[in-house]
């Protein structure tokens, strides 16, 4: 039987399915994790991370992920704590930023990485969910990004193609949840985290709160619950700044 369907079958012996609210975030990945997996970790820089689900990820000991993420964290947070392990096989992200331990894993060769455009990174995600296998685009053609694939003319313009992504497992973070995974995200947070819940064969999320049914409004709704399989309360939420910027204060005359 296939690892996932292993782990499925776990926690249904372990937690009768009469709600998808875990109690930990140990509990949340008890049974989904092995070595070799792909995981989706959203994040946008600082913003998003699942920062409660990521350091257990890493105390399980699990090793040679590949982790796909539009970045790896910064020092000391988020996804750099798996590569502090050397957990992460490979990355397929689409910014290394100012993470430095990120930057000399690549540089040195210990850290495989597949360097994605942003956008392009968004829609191989957001394809993986809606079950397209490949699509074209612009971006990327005739330079790093289109070698080894395959281009294509279309009314007069040249396409690259690119293949969807898909995960074993999707880690997310939102603001607010009902007992059914109806997800709302705040701002900015959601970022990458909305198209992975699709993309992964089962999600978990964590959430800063879980509603009673029926509080959240339809039409408010980001991600509806049939894409999500475990939600639990974060125990973590530094909602940390990567660059503070301030400007001195005009005096009153």
């Amino acid at each position: 039987m296939p690892a996932i369907e292993c782990a499925r079958q776990r926690k249904v012996d372990r937690y009768p399915m009469t709600s998808k609210i875990y109690p930990s975030p140990e509990a949340a990945l008890e049974g989904l994790l092995f070595d070799g997996m792909t995981i989706m970790s959203g994040g946008f820089g600082l913003v998003g991370n699942p920062e409660s689900l990521i350091p257990v990820i890493r105390a399980s000991g699990v090793k040679s992920l590949t982790v796909i993420s539009n970045n790896a964290g910064a020092d000391g947070f988020g996804l750099w704590m798996l590569l502090q392990s050397r957990q992460i096989r490979k990355m397929i992200s689409s910014y290394v930023g100012e993470n430095k331990l990120f930057e000399q894993q690549f540089l040195s060769g210990e850290l495989e990485l597949e360097l994605t455009p942003q956008g392009t990174l968004a829609e191989r995600i957001r394809a993986g969910g809606a079950g397209i296998p490949a699509f074209y685009t612009p971006t990327g053609v005739g330079t790093v990004v289109a070698d080894g694939k395959p281009v294509e003319e279309f009314e007069g313009k040249l396409y690259v193609r690119e293949r969807w992504l898909r995960a074993d497992l999707s880690i997310i973070k939102a603001w607010k949840a009902d007992s059914e995974g109806n997800l709302i995200f705040r701002k900015t947070a959601r970022n990458f985290n909305a198209p992975m819940a699709a993309a992964g064969k089962v999600t978990v999320v964590e959430v800063s709160e879980i509603v009673p049914d029926g509080t959240l409004d339809p039409d408010a709704v980001h991600v509806p619950g049939i894409y999500v399989d475990r939600i639990v309360k974060s125990t973590v939420s530094e909602n940390r700044i990567e660059k503070l910027t301030t400007r001195a204060r005009k005096e009153n005359n």
